[in-house]
């Protein structure tokens, strides 16, 4: 579908967004498993619950919006995904691959941050101020918990070199 306006282009994108969260569970769930590490699958496994609300808030935009969602095309997801398996294939030390899982699960949310980032300006400047405000939840979500894995990944390095001291 060619986008020929603004509006459409800014239904095109919450549609995208849309589809990237309810996708987002199952990434979360996968890269929770391959970490290996307690810590880190309970993280996933609460950004994957809290992606119920943000599916919630995207389908409140629709409706205040009049609109309804499109079909998203999701292929990028699904090469993160292809890309993620195979790199992690070759990774050998349980140190190494919770780390990996967490570096890749903060690039994922980086590029959410990017679309939402968008998405308010767009809301903003097309007049939905109430959309606006879900959606900046939304961001807000997103930047709590690269700022948590953040701290995650600091956690890992840090107990992994307190470890080789160690020995």
């Amino acid at each position: 579908m060619a986008v020929k306006t603004p509006k459409e282009l800014f239904i095109r994108m919450l549609s995208d967004a849309r589809h990237h969260a309810e996708r987002a569970t199952k990434v979360y769930d996968e890269l929770g498993q391959a970490a290996q590490d307690p810590a880190i699958q309970e993280a996933l496994q609460s950004r994957a619950f809290l992606q119920k609300k943000t599916i919630q808030s995207l389908d409140r935009c629709f409706e205040l919006i009049g609109e309804k969602p499109i079909t998203a095309n999701g292929r990028l997801q699904e090469v993160f995904l292809e890309d993620f398996r195979r790199e992690l294939a070759e990774i050998q030390a349980p140190a190494a691959k919770a780390l990996f899982v967490l570096i890749k699960a903060n690039h994922m949310m980086h590029l959410r941050v990017a679309e939402y980032v968008a998405l308010v300006a767009m809301a903003d400047v097309s007049g939905h101020f109430g959309v606006g405000v879900l959606l900046e939840s939304c961001l807000a979500d997103k930047l709590a918990f690269i700022e948590r894995t953040r701290r995650l990944i600091r956690r890992t390095i840090e107990s992994r070199h307190a470890v080789k001291l160690a020995a």
